[in-house]
């Protein structure tokens, strides 16, 4: 059985952005917008998504 994998985009500025919200999206390995990182689909990987789902866009690798 083969780990889902998820490509996530960076598509807003963490600029005023909470600091959890922030070390979130550093912790997917994103940096700068536009860009993407391929993470496995976790648990832990979903909860950083969700908490900046507003600046993310999300797609199956």
């Amino acid at each position: 059985m083969a780990a889902t994998k998820l490509k996530v985009t960076l598509t807003g500025s963490l600029a005023g952005q909470l600091n959890n919200i922030q070390s979130s999206v550093r912790g997917l390995g994103l940096r700068r917008i536009r860009d993407s990182r391929v993470v496995a689909d976790t648990p832990e990987n979903r909860g950083m998504i969700r908490t900046a789902q507003h600046l993310l866009r999300v797609e199956e690798a």
